[in-house]
């Protein structure tokens, strides 16, 4: 799956694509579960039949994934989809090598026969393996459970009342300048439960959110359009994030953006999007040249994915995977010498699964390993990756970072991207005073669409609103902008970070990876950061 075609899926052909054995339900089934204790009956089931058949170490996640996609176009709904996937999948280690195996099939019977297979194929692959696996110790937690914090279960807002919401926001959007209008609102619980033979047997009730849209304005003159998609970050919050409150505003710098702490105003960030985009249909085209830039955190959430994230995942630095982002430049010798300087010295970047309101925030991860906080690069020095239990010993841990992940009970876990964020400024310091002291630059707002090789290094980036920046000032909107460099150019490019009041997440709802494919959530957060020098090109020009 391409990560940014979402928008070109319908709903219900998007639900069958994110989590295999998926099934169409009414709205009511959404509040249903399964006790806790049948959970736990079926997960001993599954332990018992795996260490018999001969595994040393034996794991089952039980799975319900539900889900709910409402589409809109204009004033007009073009779908709604309430879905449901529910499983299991046992992972064991045996003869030093791992095996896994999946079924629907929720009866005792069913369940043991998929551990046994999955031990029958960690034998089998065990005769092939040149090293036994190592897994890093986890001391059993015994029963424990853990919830998203929510305030509003999106599971019991009638759907009326959000097509409503999107509508409006159509509505306004249109009013604000749009031809056209499209809107969605992607809706998701996670019921996961995780035991294991060291003794865990956790539950965990995961709820993530995202009501993207995209506003298009038409020049029926010229034919000419221009697109602006929605501000608002996916987040791991229930419905109370739409709830937006007018206490909570926060404009960014010069008033260009609205944005919402703890909730968002889709119908207001709609509107603006119409005038944007109608704005961008007479945009004077950039010159290009060397550019201060002045990122905003919905912009640079992506950098940071693609040349941060992604080059510090263990195994792709391993040359293990390479499925959709490629390796990594950022090797162990660079780490081992424990001076490459990946950035300026006030940039830390930290990974984290515990940060409140992100998509990747849980209690534990899918190896039943508790979720923490970790530095990735301090002080503009690289100092640590991402790992799983079976990494850590490679990079000389003694205890998982915490990242597996799988996306549905039929896949194994594997190592996924923490949420990755760059810490927000030690020195008091706003947008509006950032600005002051840039002669010429440009303020980006939004992400757009990028491009980066196979290493994570020489990278370009788009955004989705681009405005001059002149002595001291924000200016006009411009058009066809887009930056290059290489990912150690452009942290060591790094001169100012907003403070803390600034910090605020982006993120992405489908990260791909692996082989087969497997998609993941993942935020990232920053304040307004400034970087200097940095070569800006003008997309629209012709070559040659």
């Amino acid at each position: 799956m391409e990560r940014r075609t979402f928008l070109n899926f319908s709903s219900l052909a998007l639900a069958s694509t994110l989590v295999p054995f998926t099934r169409a339900i009414a709205a009511e089934e959404l509040l249903s579960s399964m006790p806790t204790a049948a959970k736990k009956a079926l997960a001993d089931v599954a332990l018992n039949a795996a260490t018999k058949a001969g595994a040393s170490y034996a794991d089952v996640r039980i799975g319900r994934y539900l889900n709910q996609f409402i589409t809109t176009r204009d004033l007009n709904v073009e779908n709604v989809a309430n879905t449901e996937s529910a499983g299991v999948g046992v992972r064991v280690i045996a003869n030093g090598a791992y095996g896994f195996a999946a079924t629907s099939d929720m009866s005792n019977d069913g369940i043991a026969n998929a551990a046994r297979q999955a031990v029958a194929i960690a034998k089998a692959n065990a005769k092939l393996q040149s090293e036994p696996v190592r897994l890093a110790p986890v001391k059993g937690v015994g029963d424990v459970s853990w919830s998203t914090p929510i305030k509003k279960d999106w599971r019991t807002v009638p759907i009326k009342e959000k097509a409503d919401l999107l509508i409006a926001a159509n509505k306004a959007g249109m009013e604000g300048g749009a031809t056209f209008m499209n809107s969605m609102l992607f809706q998701v619980n996670q019921q996961k439960y995780f035991a294991s033979t060291d003794g865990s047997y956790i539950e965990q009730d995961v709820h993530r959110l995202w009501a993207p849209f995209q506003a298009t304005a038409v020049d029926k003159t010229t034919g000419k359009f221009r697109s602006r998609s929605g501000l608002g970050a996916p987040v791991g919050m229930g419905y109370e994030y739409l709830d937006a409150r007018k206490e909570d505003k926060l404009k960014a710098a010069g008033g260009v953006a609205t944005l919402y702490t703890g909730s968002y105003d889709i119908i207001e960030d709609a509107r603006a999007a119409g005038r944007d985009a109608r704005t961008k249909l007479t945009a004077k085209s950039v010159t290009p040249g060397k550019y201060d830039l002045m990122l905003s955190p919905e912009h640079l959430w992506l950098t940071i994915h693609e040349n941060v994230g992604h080059p510090t995942e263990l195994d792709r630095v391993l040359g293990y995977e390479a499925n959709y982002a490629g390796t990594s430049f950022a090797t162990l010798d660079k780490w081992q010498t424990k001076g490459f300087k990946y950035g300026n010295p006030m940039v830390n970047l930290y990974a984290d699964k515990t940060t409140p309101g992100s998509l990747g925030a849980v209690g534990y991860d899918d190896e039943g390993v508790k979720t923490k906080r970790w530095d990735i690069i301090k002080d503009g020095i690289l100092v640590n990756y991402q790992a799983t239990r079976d990494q850590a010993h490679i990079i000389g841990e003694k205890e998982s970072h915490g990242c597996s992940y799988a996306d549905s009970w039929s896949s194994v876990q594997f190592q996924r991207m923490p949420n990755v964020s760059l810490a927000a400024g030690k020195k008091r310091l706003t947008p509006d005073e950032m600005v002051k002291d840039i002669k010429k630059g440009i303020y980006i707002v939004g992400d757009g669409s990028f491009s980066i090789d196979q290493q994570r290094y020489n990278f370009q980036f788009g955004g989705q609103l681009f405005y001059e920046i002149k002595d001291g000032k924000i200016g006009p909107m411009l058009e066809d902008v887009a930056y290059q460099a290489n990912t150690q150019e452009f942290w060591n490019a790094c001169s100012a970070i907003c403070d803390e009041r600034d910090w605020r997440m982006g993120g992405s709802f489908f990260d791909g990876k692996g082989q087969p494919p497997q998609i993941s959530i993942v935020s990232h957060g920053s304040s307004t950061t400034r970087f200097n020098g940095i070569n800006v090109i003008n997309t629209a020009r012709k070559i040659g």
